[in-house]
C-alpha cells in the first residue's frame, strides 16, 4: 500500500519540471496592441478635445462678430433727443429687431430712464448678471429668459450731448450658435473614432506581421522536432537572424556532444572487449594463472573505464563558461603528490604564478597529473615544469633528462594505449587521456626534444582565463 500510494507522487514530483516550463506571461501581440490602443486613445481624446475647443472658438468668435457689428451701428446710429432721451436716427435693418420674441434684440438703458428697446423683446428687458459698466466690449451667455438662452453684446458709451453712461446691448438667441457647434461634434467625433479604430486595426496588422517571423521559428522548429530539417534555413529578418544563428549553433553543439557520446560509447566497448574475451577464454580453458590474468585485464579495463570517464566529465563541464584554474596551483599540488609516489625524482616549476586557464580545476589536475607522473616513470630523475604565455593561451612545458621519443613515434605514442616501453607497468592512456580533455577545452598536446635536459618536452596549450 505504501508503494502505491507512494507512486502518484512521485509522478506528480515528475510533472513539475515540465509544468513549470509552460510558464506563460501572456501574449505579445495582445500586449503590443493593447499598449497601441491606449496610447491611440489617449492622443486622439486629447487632440480631439483640443481640436473642439480651436473650433467651437472659431464658430463663437464668428458669431460674436456678426452681434458686434450690429451693436457698432446701433451706437453710431443713436442720439441724444431733446428731452434727454436717446433714440436711433436709423432703424436697423434686420426685420427681426421688429418681430416679438424673433431671437435677436437690442436695448439701450441708463440715467435712471425706462430702457429703450427693440419690438422683438416684446414686454421683457435685458438685465446684466450684476450693476456694472463695461467701457469695452462686453461678451456673455445669459439664461435669464426661462425659454430662450442668449448670447449678450453690450458695451457702455457716453453719446455726444450727453453726460449719461448708456449701455447698448444686443443680444440674440444661442439655438443657431449651438446648432453649428453640434454640428462640428457630429462631424468630428466620429470621423476622431474611425481615425482610431483604423489605427488600431493598422497597429494590429502590423504587430501580426512584425510577429509573423516568430511563428516561423516556431514551425522551423517543430519541424526539427519531426525530423523534416536539422536547422533553421529561411529567411528572417535582421533582427531576429542573431537569435536563429545562436539557435543553430546551439543545435551544432549538442549534435557534437552527442556524437563524442556515441563515440567514446563506441571506444569503451572496442577497449573492454578484449580484456573481457581474454577473461572469458582463461575461466573455460581452466588456466592455472587465472587469478594473474584476471589483475591483469582488470587494470586494462579499469584504465580504460578511468580514461573515457575523465572525457566524459570534461565534455560536461565544457559548457560552464566561468570555469577557471590557476596553473601553479595546480602544478605544486600535483608536484607534491608525484613526489610521494616517486620520492628520487627532483620536481622543479617557474613561470607567472598568475596565469589562469579556462579548465576545471578537476580536469587541470588531471592533466598535468598524467604529464609529471610520466615524465617521473620514464625520466632520468629530473622533472622542470615552466608556465607562460602564448598569445590567447597558456603553455605548460613538462621537460624530463629521460631517453626521450624519437621524432618518428611521437605521434604514435599519443594515440591511446600505445606504449613505447613495455618494461614499466601501465597501458599507455596518460598522453592520449591528456590529448583528448584537451582538445575538449579546446587546447592541443605536442611532443617536442627538451634542450636543457635532452629528453622528453610535453607541450601542453590551455585556453587562457
Amino acid at each position: 500500500m505504501a508503494e502505491a500510494d507512494a507512486a502518484p507522487a512521485i509522478a506528480t514530483e515528475a510533472a513539475k519540471p515540465a509544468a513549470l516550463t509552460r510558464r506563460i506571461t501572456g501574449s505579445l501581440a495582445r500586449r503590443m496592441i493593447a499598449i497601441a490602443t491606449i496610447w491611440i486613445s489617449v492622443l486622439l481624446i486629447g487632440g480631439g478635445f483640443a481640436l473642439d475647443r480651436v473650433l467651437t472658438g472659431a464658430i463663437t468668435r464668428n458669431f460674436d462678430s456678426s452681434l458686434e457689428y450690429v451693436l457698432i451701428a446701433m451706437i453710431r446710429s443713436s442720439e441724444i433727443g431733446p428731452d434727454g432721451e436717446v433714440r436711433l436716427i436709423e432703424p436697423l435693418g434686420d426685420q427681426r429687431f421688429l418681430e416679438p420674441y424673433s431671437g435677436l434684440y437690442w436695448q439701450i438703458s441708463g440715467g435712471g430712464q425706462e430702457p429703450y428697446r427693440s419690438r422683438s423683446l416684446w414686454e421683457r428687458t435685458l438685465k446684466p448678471p450684476q450693476p456694472h459698466i463695461d467701457n469695452a466690449l462686453h461678451t456673455y451667455n445669459s439664461n435669464q429668459f426661462p425659454d430662450e438662452q442668449l448670447r449678450v453684446l453690450e458695451r457702455n458709451v457716453i453719446l455726444p450731448g450727453s453726460k449719461v453712461s448708456w449701455r447698448f446691448q444686443i443680444a440674440q438667441s444661442r439655438d443657431a450658435l449651438d446648432l453649428q457647434i453640434r454640428a462640428v461634434r457630429a462631424t468630428l467625433i466620429p470621423s476622431l473614432g474611425l481615425l482610431g479604430l483604423g489605427l488600431i486595426v493598422l497597429a494590429a496588422l502590423q504587430t501580426f506581421y512584425g510577429l509573423l517571423p516568430l511563428r516561423q521559428i516556431r514551425r522551423a522548429i517543430a519541424a526539427m522536432r519531426g525530423g523534416e530539417n536539422r536547422r533553421i534555413v529561411a529567411p528572417l529578418p535582421l533582427e531576429v537572424q542573431p537569435m536563429v544563428d545562436e539557435l543553430n549553433a546551439l543545435l551544432a553543439h549538442n549534435e557534437k556532444q552527442a556524437e563524442e557520446a556515441r563515440l567514446h560509447a563506441g571506444n569503451l566497448a572496442h577497449a573492454l572487449k578484449t580484456p573481457l574475451t581474454v577473461l572469458v577464454n582463461s575461466a573455460t580453458g581452466s588456466d592455472s594463472e587465472l587469478a594473474q590474468t584476471v589483475r591483469r585485464e582488470a587494470a586494462t579495463m579499469q584504465r580504460q573505464v578511468d580514461h573515457h570517464l575523465a572525457r566524459a566529465r570534461a565534455v560536461g563541464r565544457r559548457g560552464a563558461a566561468q570555469a577557471r584554474a590557476n596553473v601553479r596551483d595546480s602544478v605544486d599540488s600535483v608536484s607534491r603528490a608525484v613526489g610521494l609516489l616517486y620520492p628520487n625524482v627532483r620536481l622543479d616549476a617557474e613561470g607567472d604564478k598568475t596565469l589562469v586557464v579556462r579548465v576545471e580545476r578537476q580536469d587541470l589536475d588531471e592533466l598535468i597529473g598524467n604529464l609529471l607522473e610520466n615524465a617521473a616513470k620514464y625520466g632520468g630523475g629530473s622533472v622542470f615544469v615552466t608556465i607562460q604565455r602564448a598569445g590567447s593561451m597558456v603553455e605548460i612545458l613538462v621537460e624530463d633528462d629521460g631517453a626521450g621519443i624519437s621524432p618518428a613515434d611521437r605521434q604514435r605514442v599519443i594515440d591511446r594505449g600505445v606504449r613505447l616501453d613495455s618494461g614499466k607497468p601501465g597501458t599507455g592512456l596518460g598522453l592520449a587521456i591528456v590529448r583528448d580533455v584537451a582538445e575538449i577545452y579546446g587546447g592541443s598536446i605536442a611532443l617536442e626534444e627538451s634542450e636543457d635536459l635532452g629528453g622528453l618536452l610535453v607541450r601542453l596549450r590551455l585556453p587562457a582565463g
